[in-house]
């Protein structure tokens, strides 16, 4: 009894994640759309034959005077700026060039926030009583190009975008187990899956030189 089991356990193991690999196939088939034409767009963005990336422009530039209950960490400068102004930093970043009030040198803080179309930064150098905010607008294929870098989609678009990751983690795996059953590990080698491994290989280890 049990030799004859084996093949069917296999068939409906086989069946399952073949089925498993279509409906997330299915789940993210306009992601690897999205993905991958903003992925060929941005591959292609320096050089002198650069693809065009889409267009941003300042909106409007704002002088904001800083409290000094504001001025201490760049958390504090984040709740004040969301409870006075209605802005809520979803990145806030310490680097670059600043001053402090005594003259020596310091980090400057940076906050930003909006959407995937629409979005704003605040500059402000520690100490100082005054900081830039300035709000951008992103052309559509601009736009696109900032959601693939998870930029302004805010917490649904992040989410979504981790299971589209894991989606593909699941995709690549399952083809992977039902291209190699039933092959021989000769039969692997010499395939089209085994070629497109040695060019991955080689590749990646040009890359990383």
């Amino acid at each position: 009894m049990e030799p004859s089991r084996l093949p069917r356990r296999g068939n409906a193991l086989y069946r399952g994640i073949r089925q498993l690999h279509l409906w997330i196939g299915a789940w993210g088939a306009l992601a690897a759309i999205l993905y991958g034409a903003t992925g060929l767009v941005l591959n292609h963005r320096m050089g002198d034959g650069a693809w065009p990336q889409g267009d941003s422009r300042d909106t409007a530039r704002v002088t904001l005077a800083i409290p000094a209950s504001a001025r201490a960490t760049p958390e504090q400068l984040s709740l004040w700026l969301r409870d006075t102004r209605g802005l809520d930093a979803q990145l806030i970043r310490k680097g670059g060039p600043g001053a402090t009030g005594d003259g020596k040198p310091a980090p400057k803080w940076s906050l930003s926030g909006g959407t995937a179309r629409t979005s704003w930064t605040l500059e402000y150098a520690p100490g100082s009583d005054h900081a830039l905010l300035k709000h951008s607008q992103h052309s559509p294929l601009a736009a696109f190009n900032r959601l693939h870098k998870a930029v302004g989609g805010g917490l649904p678009w992040r989410l979504l975008a981790d299971s589209f990751a894991i989606g593909m983690l699941l995709l690549g795996l399952s083809g992977i187990w039902m291209w190699a059953r039933g092959r021989s590990a000769r039969t692997l080698v010499f395939s089209v899956m085994g070629l497109s491994t040695l060019v991955f290989a080689a590749v990646l280890a040009l890359a990383l030189g």
